[in-house]
């Protein structure tokens, strides 16, 4: 027991110190958040403010929390929000959540660890976890990889105690693996690079010991469904959306390997040397073939005292997963840093189990007492491991962001929990200066400004005249923008309905500036006012479809605040109290559940245009549509069977073999290797502009 209390002690103070270090660099050193870091600490304070823990937020309920993590799920940024409301919504303050993660890889690492070799080598890794210069960074850098790698690396953990066949197959080993791959999941989906092998080997062995194990198993499942399931049910279209952008589009984009290239298979390795230290790699390696060989020799010998230590099967567990986890990880075409840092931990365990049979080796050689291969081993660690972390830590200095960001949120009133909601359009798109960290700087404190991306395309130059409050241009580089956006940069400045009202200096050179809207400008009819007629189109079919979603995008960068929502449902409700056979609001109602991913109340809007409008499919092909994105393939499948056979139509057969496939209705493949193209055609071809919009664009 004292052993026990000693060693968590020191893993507290490992902790400690390097929780200290971090606080120092967020302190002295922190830089504007980038795109992706802005982008997280906005999510976090969205979840914190749905939970009613940040000012300007309230509880609204469940789909309403659901809403806020269409792509990537919640739980970073609901664990983020809680300890923002805690330290506050600073970057630096918030950056707390990073210690929170960093502990929990910490404990993971060292229970595993004890589970591996025993208490000496499990510290010896817990440093190398502290100080590798990858997961160095990653305690300075406001993304998902900390709360990543601490959720996976809890996650084999105890997946691998289970799986164990000599000291696993206990319900609460089943139990805790299973929350604990569910908690992982909920982070981020790249998770199942690494835990699907793992899953399927713990899961194949579930199934073939015991009754109980499988009982496990499927208990597990229970829970995992539990989980995930609310979250996935109410953003599975989104979600597959996101992570075909995210890997697929990207990695085309980029210009990652093709899978089929020795480049592909060798890119994560080649990052290890600068990742975790040559030196720290190269023994800790060298150490691991010293150990095979002594356990080689060892095999069939009454005494194995070089491996009498080790747990033969944990270290299987983690061999078998950290290969396999590089594997699929590699079969993933979008490749970055980042990604494989997942597996940085186990790794680390292994590399520690090398350096620490260089230990033993000493130890026969020099060293007088086992008690002196600890202190020896981990000062021979540290001098070879901290070269590499400071050296990636003064690379990172030399990368910090310093901008003007804050001071152009306070000219615009930002950061006010008593001003307007104010949206600004944001033309360029930079490190120090972007869409996302003008909504982060803007929304602190209970603020209710967000900033908005435009210029993509040149048909955003006469909605930003229109409508526009509030511009904000760069004179100088333009960051990852297209050509399009110098049009809309130059309209601004030459219409004359902005009025630049104040210029801020960059420290790349060059200057930002914030162009108001001119008191006598005038002004499009509004959103709301023009929404009906938008959503009276869809009674054309896919055809009406593009002028929606047109629209609508643009309007939703325009009004980052959704504000339109509340006066067109107020609209449409007191058109129905009037006439209740008022098929134009039950049009506009039905839109607006759309566009809010409210499927249920969506799917009651368009029964009621079947009944009303009984000669046309399309309600029917939208009630199918949206019944199946609340994932209820078999609803969706009768409903489109029982219209096809009044309205024989492509879309219908294609919704109809879609939905009854995924019901499980396998018989009707064949029909669906078919009908789905030709519903995906007619879509295509009504959502192609006319020759008309192609030349007006």
């Amino acid at each position: 027991m004292k052993a026990a209390w000693r060693f968590w002690s020191f893993i507290a103070l490992i902790w400690l110190l390097s929780t200290g270090i971090d606080r120092i660099w967020w302190h002295h050193y922190a830089s504007i958040p980038s795109w992706d870091q802005a982008d997280y600490l906005n999510s976090a304070l969205d979840h914190g403010r749905a939970l009613g823990l940040l000012p300007g937020g309230q509880w609204q309920g469940w789909n309403a929390l659901l809403d806020l993590s269409p792509k990537i799920p919640p739980l970073a940024s609901l664990v983020n929000g809680t300890v923002m409301a805690v330290a506050g919504d600073a970057p630096e303050q918030a950056a707390w959540s990073l210690s929170f993660w960093h502990g929990l890889l910490l404990v993971a690492v060292a229970a595993w660890g004890l589970r591996l070799r025993g208490q000496g080598m499990a510290l010896l890794a817990v440093v190398f976890v502290a100080m590798a210069p990858a997961l160095l960074e990653l305690r300075a850098d406001y993304v998902l990889e900390m709360p990543l790698t601490a959720a996976v690396t809890l996650a084999l953990w105890r997946l691998g105690c289970w799986w164990d066949p000599q000291r696993g197959g206990r319900w609460v080993q089943a139990l805790f693996a299973a929350a604990a791959c569910t908690a992982a999941l909920l982070v981020k989906q790249s998770a199942l690079l690494v835990l699907l092998p793992a899953l399927l080997w713990a899961s194949w062995c579930a199934l073939c010991r015991t009754n109980r194990t499988r009982f496990q198993l499927l208990a597990g499942v229970g829970v995992f469904l539990f989980g995930v399931g609310p979250w996935l049910r109410h953003n599975w279209i989104t979600t597959l959306g996101g992570t075909n952008r995210a890997v697929i589009e990207s990695a085309a984009r980029e210009g990652d390997p093709s899978l089929w290239t020795l480049e592909n298979w060798l890119w994560y390795p080649r990052l290890l040397p600068a990742q975790l230290g040559p030196v720290l790699l190269i023994v800790g390696l060298s150490g691991c073939v010293l150990w095979l060989g002594i356990h080689c020799r060892s095999l069939g010998s009454s005494t194995q005292r070089a491996v009498s230590s080790d747990d033969p099967l944990a270290w299987r567990w983690l061999i078998v997963t950290l290969l396999a986890g590089w594997l699929f990880t590699s079969l993933s075409p979008n490749k970055g840093d980042r990604y494989i840092t997942p597996l940085l931990p186990p790794l680390l365990l292994l590399l520690a189990r090398g350096w620490w049979q260089w230990g033993l080796w000493a130890k026969r050689r020099w060293l007088k007492g086992s008690w002196l291969i600890l202190p020896t081993t981990l000062l021979a660690g540290l001098l070879a491991i901290l070269p590499s972390a400071l050296s990636a830590q003064i690379t990172r200095l030399s990368e910090r962001h310093k901008g003007p960001v804050e001071a152009i949120v306070r000219a615009a009133g930002g950061a006010d929990p008593n001003g307007l909601p104010t949206t600004i359009i944001v033309v360029p798109s930079t490190p120090d200066l972007n869409q996302h960290n003008v909504s982060y700087f803007g929304r602190r404190r209970g603020g209710r400004l967000v900033g908005r991306q435009l210029g993509s395309s040149a048909g955003d130059v006469e909605p930003v005249l229109q409508q526009a409050e509030w511009v904000v241009l760069a004179e100088g580089d333009q960051g990852s923008v297209r050509d399009t956006a110098a049009r809309l940069d130059q309209a601004v400045r030459s219409s004359g309905v902005f009025v630049e009202l104040r210029r801020f200096s960059r420290q790349s050179g060059g200057s930002y500036s914030l162009w108001a809207r001119s008191s006598g400008a005038p002004r499009a009819a509004s959103f709301a006012e023009r929404f009906p007629s938008l959503a009276q189109g869809l009674a054309k079919g896919p055809q009406g479809l593009e002028p929606v979603f047109a629209a609508v995008s643009v309007e939703h960068m325009l009004d980052g605040h959704f504000s339109y929502r509340t006066e067109v449902r107020e609209a449409a409700m007191r058109r129905l109290l009037d006439n209740p056979v008022d098929t134009d609001a039950r049009w506009t109602l039905a839109l607006l559940a759309v566009l809010a991913n409210r499927p249920v109340e969506a799917a009651t809007q368009f029964a009621v245009l079947e009944k009303r409008l009984p000669e046309s499919p399309w309600p029917s092909v939208y009630r199918s549509g949206v019944i199946l994105a609340g994932l209820n393939p078999w609803q969706a499948s009768a409903v489109a069977d029982r219209a096809q056979r009044k309205h024989p139509n492509d879309l219908l057969a294609g919704l109809g073999d879609l939905s009854g496939v995924l019901a499980g209705a396998l018989w009707r493949l064949p029909a669906a290797s078919g009908s789905i193209p030709k519903a995906v055609e007619q879509v295509e071809e009504a959502l192609k502009p006319s020759s008309h919009e192609k030349g007006s664009s």
